[in-house]
């Protein structure tokens, strides 16, 4: 969207990339980050629903700071040790007022000037004073989108329907893949030998399981049919092993954090 002006509710929080979605919130200086590819769900649109799914419930579970927590932090440029106190210098040099200034919303700005010549060297005392009064007016959370607290409501709920596992690297096919099933691909050692079709799958640590079929023993549709049942087979017990490995370790951590001025590598 143009600067300034913020996306609709669905697309809070999430960019369009050529591969799928990109979901970054940031709270307090961290970074939430995961990226939904197209691919890895089967088409843009299961993509999209998960990463909505994924921003709804960060921003459900790690809501913005305090509107007043916020108005208390120090600026850089603050030169008094307290937020929303400032000085204002005459020329010369000298320090001709203390001012207590808090902003309450679009059409309240609460200000109040405390001369130095008025009522002398207490005069700052009097805006530190002051300011924490103004802040008393200050409620609410920080206001970072407007679809946030509809979205903390549940007022924006995705459409129903079903929402598809995340496929595995070894699981999705690849634009070089001959059979349209991933894991599974025709080989020809050389120009006079009928081929085979080879059933393959990947596991992180234990590598590859490789089973091929003969085209020549087994005929071309039988031997591709014969592979496929078998990538199948290796899928099985791969997912089973995996959640044998995930019932025997503690849960991960619910959603994997990156500080904001991180830069994020693309699986």
């Amino acid at each position: 969207m143009p600067r300034g002006i913020p996306n609709p509710a669905a697309m809070y929080g999430i960019a369009p990339r050529p591969w799928g979605y990109e979901v970054s919130l940031v709270r307090n200086g961290t970074r939430y980050y995961r990226q939904f590819g197209k691919a890895s769900y089967g088409g843009l649109e299961q993509a999209l629903l998960q990463a909505q799914d994924w921003r709804d419930e960060v921003v459900r579970s790690v809501p913005p700071v305090a509107r007043r927590t916020r108005a208390e932090k120090l600026r850089a440029n603050n030169t008094t040790g307290v937020s929303g106190v400032f000085c204002q210098v005459a020329s010369g040099g000298r320090v001709r007022a203390w001012v207590a200034k808090t902003y309450i919303g679009q059409d309240e700005i609460l200000r109040t000037d405390f001369p130095v010549d008025a009522v002398g060297s207490g005069a700052l005392a009097l805006a530190i004073e002051e300011r924490e009064k103004q802040l008393t007016r200050m409620s609410g959370l920080a206001r970072l989108h407007p679809a946030e607290e509809a979205i903390r409501q549940g007022l924006t709920v995705q459409p129903p329907g079903p929402r598809v596992a995340k496929r595995t690297k070894s699981e999705i096919t690849r634009i070089t893949n001959s059979s349209g099933v991933s894991g599974v691909q025709f080989k020809m050692p050389n120009a006079g030998h009928p081929g085979y079709w080879l059933a393959t799958t990947f596991t992180a640590g234990k590598g590859s399981v490789c089973k091929a079929f003969s085209v020549k023993e087994h005929g071309y549709d039988m031997a591709k049919s014969l592979a496929i049942a078998e990538r199948e087979r290796q899928l099985a017990e791969k997912l089973k092993e995996a959640e044998q490995q995930q019932q025997a370790s503690s849960p991960p951590d619910r959603f994997p954090v990156h500080r904001a001025a991180g830069q994020m590598a693309r699986p």
